[in-house]
């Protein structure tokens, strides 16, 4: 899988950060209950409910690996409609674009 360009340079230029944001989610990963496919549909509501769509296809992609279906991903983007509104439906054809492979 492949990371966003952000990210990617944020790794390439400041490495010692990056290592650290790297060892704290891997941390906070395993804290949490959530086994990865709902792990991941979850980050994928937050990430849509926060208009973050950087992360998205790189968590769209981990769901999908981790056993996610179409339909799941498009219900984690929607899950925070009621709450965020309107902000979650700009995060509906990156994150379908990804997993139906258009968007790799």
């Amino acid at each position: 899988m492949s990371v966003s360009a952000a990210f990617s340079t944020f790794m390439h230029e400041a490495p010692q950060h990056a290592a650290a944001w790297t060892q704290a989610a891997a941390a906070l990963a395993a804290a949490s209950a959530l086994d990865k496919k709902t792990g991941e549909l979850a980050y994928i509501a937050v990430l849509a409910a926060t208009g973050n769509l950087s992360g998205l296809a790189f968590h769209v992609l981990s769901a999908k690996a981790h056993g996610a279906t179409r339909q799941e991903v498009l219900s984690a983007v929607l899950v925070g409609l009621p709450a965020a509104g309107a902000v979650v439906i700009g995060a509906v054809p990156a994150a379908l674009e990804t997993y139906d492979g258009q968007n790799q």
